[in-house]
């Protein structure tokens, strides 16, 4: 995958020292850190944090950004006859949880200027957290004043969520969009739980 955004990168002439690949916890870490090492490039982080449906905690109706910013899938809370303060209790304890991932990764705040930022994660499926760490930093950006591209670099992506994401991020680097996609971890051979304290290892390494 890095080489593709290499390619990319050349193509529409992002100078290399103008790059950092920036990774979602948890298993985008573990993506980003062989992405980064490959390209020579800093790995940084971007925490979200999935706002899951009541009763239905794992399917993600949004998710909220690292300053708490949250994006909503509208149109599937709508089929399911939510408000937003029926979302509230989920809110919190997404608001709560990224204090905590924050403090536990000891996350650094760094300069947009002029960056190029590889967003990167293990997998996408839904695409909630993906647009909320692209909505972050398309704030971040726009707080700074400064001038910066995102790339989105994925292993594999489900068909509905690529085009979205494709009209987000400025450019996109997939390796499959498949029609049949179930979760992420059915395009790994091997898809182990990945902890926070491999996370915090790999930061540092």
């Amino acid at each position: 995958m890095a080489l593709q955004v290499a390619k990319v990168a050349q193509v529409a002439g992002i100078a290399k020292e103008k790059m950092v690949v920036v990774a979602i916890p948890r298993g985008g870490v573990v993506v980003g850190r062989v992405v980064a090492d490959k390209l020579g490039l800093p790995l940084g982080l971007v925490v979200t944090k999935k706002v899951g449906a009541q009763g239905q905690e794992e399917l993600a109706v949004g998710a909220m950004g690292p300053d708490g910013r949250v994006v909503l899938d509208e149109a599937l809370v709508g089929r399911l006859g939510l408000s937003k303060m029926d979302l509230a209790p989920q809110i919190k304890n997404a608001k709560l949880k990224m204090q905590s991932y924050k403090l536990k990764f000891k996350v650094k705040e760094y300069s947009m200027a002029d960056k190029s930022v590889v967003l990167v994660d293990d997998g996408v499926a839904t695409g909630a957290t993906m647009e909320a760490a692209i909505d972050w930093l398309r704030h971040k950006c726009k707080v700074q004043s400064a001038k910066c591209k995102i790339i989105v670099a994925v292993p594999v992506c489900a068909s509905e969520a690529y085009g979205q994401l494709a009209g987000l991020a400025d450019e996109m680097v997939c390796l499959e969009v498949p029609e049949d996609f179930g979760a992420v971890g059915q395009f790994y051979e091997h898809f182990p739980q990945v902890t926070d304290e491999e996370v915090v290892g790999i930061l540092q390494s």
